[in-house]
């Protein structure tokens, strides 16, 4: 969503001038931006308290090589970055569609030859992705955003090369925990069979609304994910051996990306070309994607002012004698 710029962001971020905030997260910001032709773009920058810390600008680079990897047709295609930069940073095209928790929130659940479709169109995603020995590591709904062409993947921020051990310790989680695999929740290598794991969890929740580990404290979630049974009552019947499957705990038990792609085509159901996509989606979806067309040439909302001072904000007043120091 778009949202106002605040007073100490960048007027301008590379050749792109910066005219409102999308979002951000533990390492940036990303910003809705424009270039001097008229282009509109997404720029990721990473967080001034960060830019020392090189082990982060090594995985900024890597986000922006496996996003150029990924590309247009399954991503969001890599406009320019300048991941030396003081302030490091990448511009991709302003994908048009609502992340999938938000698509879900706005049109329910999806039907299954959705569902199987946006399985087909991920899956297909990720096997580029893992041809060039790369894994995402964070698959999650509102990192797939649903487009009336098709589902991109985003954020590649915590992803990395086929057994390049250096940027995670061993024995500590990284990712998101409802969506991670067995291995990854217990600190260990997350190869293309994590992402395998971590896209059954995300067609889970489109089919259902709700992850297959259900909610709750993230210590909860890593518990339920190395050693609970998915819940998936509620997910189609025709879908539920294939997604158990992915969801086994042994990495060797789970079928590959190509595997899944072709699989989900069975039943009679063919996965929806790029041109039928938009079909299968709920009329909520499509209207919310339409907002975002329309909202994206709008005005930008005003770049809000400076804080005011602490002094100014609140009247003075004598200390509270009723504790020493006027302390709680």
């Amino acid at each position: 969503m778009i949202s106002p710029l605040l007073h100490d962001d960048p007027y301008t971020v590379g050749p792109f001038r910066v005219l409102a905030r999308l979002g951000g997260g533990g390492m940036g910001t990303v910003y809705l931006a424009r270039s001097a032709g008229g282009r509109t773009v997404a720029v990721k920058t990473l967080h001034s308290r960060l830019v020392s810390d090189t082990t982060l600008r090594t995985r900024f680079r890597l986000e922006a090589d496996a996003a150029r990897v990924i590309g247009s047709g399954h991503g969001a295609a890599v406009v320019d970055a300048d991941p030396q930069a003081p302030t490091p940073w990448l511009a991709t095209e302003y994908v048009l569609g609502p992340p999938l928790d938000t698509a879900v929130e706005a049109g329910g659940p999806l039907a299954e030859p959705a569902v199987r479709a946006l399985g087909a169109a991920l899956a297909a995603g990720l096997e580029q992705l893992h041809r060039s020995e790369v894994v995402h590591r964070d698959l999650k709904p509102s990192n797939v955003l649903v487009t009336a062409q098709g589902p991109r993947i985003i954020d590649f921020g915590i992803a990395r090369a086929f057994g390049d051990e250096h940027l995670t310790s061993v024995g500590n989680a990284v990712g998101t925990p409802a969506f991670m695999s067995p291995e990854q929740a217990a600190g260990l290598e997350h190869a293309a069979a994590g992402d395998v794991f971590a896209l059954a969890g995300v067609l889970v929740f489109a089919a259902t609304g709700v992850g297959p580990f259900g909610g709750g404290a993230p210590t909860d979630l890593l518990y339920r994910v190395r050693f609970g049974e998915p819940e998936l009552g509620r997910v189609p019947e025709t879908l539920r051996p294939l997604l158990a499957r992915c969801l086994a705990k042994d990495p060797a038990h789970r079928p590959s990306t190509t595997e899944l792609r072709t699989a989900l085509g069975a039943a009679g159901q063919t996965p929806a070309g790029h041109g039928a996509f938009a079909e299968l989606l709920p009329d909520a979806v499509l209207k919310e994607i339409a907002r975002r067309s329309d909202e994206v040439w709008r005005e930008p909302p005003h770049r809000l002012p400076p804080p005011a001072p602490e002094d100014a904000r609140a009247p003075s007043r004598p200390p509270d004698r009723g504790s020493p120091g006027g302390g709680c």
